[in-house]
């Protein structure tokens, strides 16, 4: 089947991602390299909801949330969704403080309303808390546009471990405003979804989320001169992921880092003996995790872990300290360890079949992801439409 063809113009900045022509492809908006959905072969919906996407984060940042929507963005169009998406780009931006490789948009509140009332959404997802997710929440709020949130980042816990003056209760006080105002604030695991809700956040549900499995999945393993086993980090090198109780642990073989972020030069310097592989785009990615022996994800404070469900799919291993996201990614099967003693839970994992860590990561396709993220939308779309006729 061909790919059909791009819409005509782009109203107002607002970036139409329905559909992607050959034009759009050569341009780099999906790198050829990556695939296309796991339902590209199949018949196009007819459009049922149209759908206005906001996000701070987006390319070129390299983060799970980021990837997230940009894989979302991909496979939704082919469940029938009229998807239109509002983020930095077009925008002047700058640097966050304290974390300069994600930037932020330098909007104005009438430039946003003006993107809204351009792509005139039935309903709007507002996917973080930044500029652009704080002008479009006041914006449907006084206009009475129904739209739902997700809490993708523990703020609180990361703004404390940067600037510990700032209390947590202060800052899940301002989250909790920000999404009590939606039809509903999606979540990754029920575990996070009850403890928003014991914080006082209304209407959390859960949003099954996934990866780009065939990217992960399939294709040859990088081939790196190292001693093994190799244990592998991938993410964000910053404060809460923790990264020195990965890097202190006394292993064989051989620790690499692939990711960047605002801690990576202090931790190049402090461990001379790991490998930092910088940034990878999820091809090269892909290569890394399957040649690795075990992945090790040290972050205490992350509400799910997407990578995990990555180095799964590549049929890598996990070792991780215990959490509600991995309990969630591993669903009761024996594709990782859990424990406190992260050094036993990394050696333990390498006794681990790959085989069974494949079929699990392929469980956390886009598909299932999309349906998911489609039936929660309708859900609170439904939902609005009673409540203004009551």
């Amino acid at each position: 089947m061909g790919c059909p063809t791009a819409h005509a113009t782009l109203a107002a900045g607002v970036m139409p991602a329905g559909v992607f022509s050959a034009e759009v492809l050569s341009a780099g908006i999906l790198r050829t390299a990556e695939r296309l959905p796991s339902v590209f072969r199949q018949t196009r919906s007819p459009a049922r909801l149209r759908l206005l996407i906001v996000t701070d984060a987006w390319r070129p940042q390299i983060n799970g949330v980021a990837r997230t929507y940009e894989w979302l963005a991909r496979e939704l169009p082919w469940y029938g969704v009229d998807l239109h998406l509002l983020t930095p780009e077009g925008y002047r931006v700058l640097p966050m403080p304290s974390y300069p490789g994600i930037k932020l948009a330098l909007a104005t509140p009438r430039s946003v309303a003006k993107k809204i009332a351009a792509a005139n959404p039935d309903i709007v997802h507002i996917a973080t808390e930044g500029p652009l997710g704080l002008m479009a929440r006041l914006h449907c709020s006084a206009r009475g546009i129904p739209f739902t949130t997700c809490y993708h980042t523990r703020y609180p816990e990361y703004i404390s471990a940067r600037w510990p003056i700032i209390r947590p209760r202060w800052t899940y006080a301002a989250l909790r405003w920000f999404h009590n105002g939606a039809m509903a604030t999606m979540t990754a695991t029920s575990g996070l979804a009850a403890e928003l809700a014991a914080r006082g956040f209304s209407r959390t549900v859960l949003w099954r989320r996934g990866t780009d499995v065939d990217t992960f999945a399939n294709g040859p393993a990088a081939e790196l001169d190292l001693p093994r086993p190799l244990f592998l980090f991938a993410g964000r090198l910053a404060v809460e992921k923790n990264l020195e109780a990965f890097l202190d642990l006394d292993l064989p073989g051989s620790k690499l880092v692939a990711g960047d972020g605002p801690a990576r030069d202090a931790l190049e310097q402090r461990y001379p003996d790991a490998r930092f592989l910088g940034e990878l785009p999820s091809v090269e990615l892909g290569a890394i995790y399957r040649c690795a022996d075990v992945f090790v994800f040290p972050s205490r404070t992350d509400t799910y872990g997407l990578v995990m469900a990555e180095a799964l799919a590549a049929g890598t291993p996990v070792a991780c300290y215990p959490s509600e996201g991995a309990r969630a990614i591993f669903a009761g099967e024996a594709c990782g360890v859990m424990s406190e003693d992260l050094r036993e839970a990394a050696l333990s994992a390498l006794a681990i079949d790959r085989a069974v860590c494949r079929r699990v990561g392929a469980m956390h396709s886009l598909e299932h992801s999309a349906r998911s993220f489609i039936g929660i939308l309708e859900t609170a779309l439904t939902d609005s439409r009673v409540t203004k006729r009551s």
